[in-house]
């Protein structure tokens, strides 16, 4: 039987590796992998901030199935079948190690066993409480030569949501991301031989802060990295969420030098992890486990990083909702797709590539035979995503060629041709209202709204009536009942 490897990060952009062509970031082992694998370009966060878009991960099942539409702590865990709970049905070991963001926090998902840290989890640190209940990793840390028994990965300030970037200030062994490689490599050791495994690597970086080791942040700390030029749409949309003198701001025109930063220590993070995916992978190599072993790599969202003046995530656009997706091991073809992908769909899809019986229910499908390259065909036409922000229902919907945003509040739509316009720049509802839109940008158009009322039609907010979207509906992070 195949092992698993699921490599989560938090908050990686899925424009974010240097075998991509981005101009900046380096990501020489992942390239790699991707290069001797197949590269998903375009996979898609259904709900792009950690706890919605998790939940779809580790359940198979999209937003409104799982409750989560936006994000808010403190929802158990109510879902009975996972993916880590189907592998273990098939005789599989299963273990997790780093983040989860589930609550309780301690709650497996299915899991034989978690190693927990979620990072600076403000609603679990609330009182104060002894974090051997919620983290292992704080716990390990204040053990450590030189530390005491408060220390804490927060004790230089650079805050968990913050544009604020400085380098790490402790031995570099002991960052949360060398941490959890070393966790999973010391696994290897205490697994059952005699059984497969799956094997859940869930990194909290490169999510804020943005603190690599000092090797990494300098590897872009002098280089010319600004924010890219906004579009035609940013100013009259965004205008009223803007908060320049907020650090931890959804939108905000930061100065140049906090910015450079911000994306000297982010790119950083990205880096840094990198290369302790490497060192992971090496260690697969000398337990001889290779051979084996399917590996994963993903996210569960991006980060705008000052993409059209908006930081942070939970946003349509693509580097919000954009995730990296590359599969490798035996029996993964060589290439690169432009599938469409959710992560619901990768319980379907590692289930399958195990052989392991996918169960009755899930809103994800599985992208097996295009992994193995037996079809040349789409599994989706349509991919939905949603997050409550903003105070209103962010909507969109994504196809092979554009994507279509609607703004709950307002009934605001927004059209983006993403073949010719990738960054997001040309708004075509903005430009002349429409009037000049192309047959198929306004064929696109069409089908894109009426796949959003189907998806929509009976939601408890009211979203759609009589055929129609209905604007200013009452919206709650947390639906009542699943759809």
């Amino acid at each position: 039987m195949t092992n698993i490897v699921l490599i989560c990060t938090d908050q990686w952009r899925g424009d974010c590796f240097s075998g991509l062509g981005h101009p900046h970031v380096r990501t020489p082992n992942l390239d790699m992998v991707g290069e001797r694998g197949t590269q998903v370009t375009r996979a898609y966060s259904p709900a792009p901030t950690c706890v919605p878009a998790r939940m779809s991960l580790l359940t198979g099942l999209d937003p409104d199935n799982h409750r989560r539409v936006g994000y808010q702590d403190g929802v158990p865990f109510d879902i009975e079948t996972t993916m880590a709970g189907c592998f273990s049905q098939a005789g599989y070991q299963t273990q997790a190690i780093g983040k989860m963001h589930v609550y309780p926090e301690r709650h497996r998902a299915g899991f034989d066993n978690v190693v927990l840290h979620d990072g600076y989890l403000h609603y679990a640190r609330r009182g104060r409480p002894d974090p051997r209940f919620i983290d292992d990793y704080t716990v390990w840390l204040r053990q450590q030569p030189g530390n005491g028994a408060f220390d804490d990965e927060y004790e230089n300030a650079v805050h968990c949501n913050e544009v604020a970037a400085r380098p790490w200030d402790r031995p570099e062994y002991q960052h949360p991301t060398n941490w959890a490689t070393t966790e999973a490599i010391n696994w290897l050791y205490r697994r059952d031989p005699d059984q497969p495994f799956f094997l859940y690597l869930s990194y909290h970086r490169p999510h804020a802060p943005y603190n690599p080791p000092q090797w990494a942040f300098d590897m872009y700390k002098d280089q010319d990295l600004q924010v890219p030029d906004k579009g035609n749409w940013e100013d009259e949309l965004l205008a009223e969420y803007r908060d320049d003198l907020n650090p931890q701001a959804h939108v905000a025109t930061y100065p140049p030098e906090v910015a450079r930063r911000a994306l000297a220590g982010y790119y950083g993070n990205i880096t840094h992890i990198d290369a302790q995916i490497e060192r992971f992978i090496e260690a697969l190599n000398d337990f001889g486990l290779a051979d084996d072993t399917i590996i994963c790599f993903t996210s569960d969202h991006g980060d705008m990083m000052g993409e059209h003046g908006m930081w942070r995530k939970a946003y349509p656009y693509e580097g919000s909702a954009r995730v990296p997706m590359l599969f490798y091991g035996p029996g993964i073809q060589t290439g690169v797709s432009d599938e469409l992908m959710s992560l619901s769909d990768l319980m379907p899809t590692l289930l399958e590539l195990a052989n392991v019986e996918i169960p009755d229910g899930l809103d994800g499908v599985s992208h097996a035979a295009m992994l193995r390259g037996r079809n040349a065909g789409s599994s989706r036409e349509f991919l939905h995503g949603e997050h409550v922000i903003f105070g209103q229902s962010l909507q969109w919907i994504i196809t092979a060629t554009h994507k279509y945003v609607w703004w709950s509040k307002s009934g605001t739509e927004q059209l983006f041709n993403l073949v010719q316009d990738p960054n997001e720049k040309h708004d075509l509802l903005r430009e002349s209202e429409g009037a000049s839109l192309s047959d198929a940008d306004a064929s696109s158009l069409e089908a894109c709204r009426r796949e959003l009322i189907s998806v929509l039609d009976g939601r408890e907010e009211g979203f759609v009536s009589g055929g129609s979207l209905v604007t200013g509906c009452p919206v709650a992070p947390v639906l009542s009942k699943r759809k």
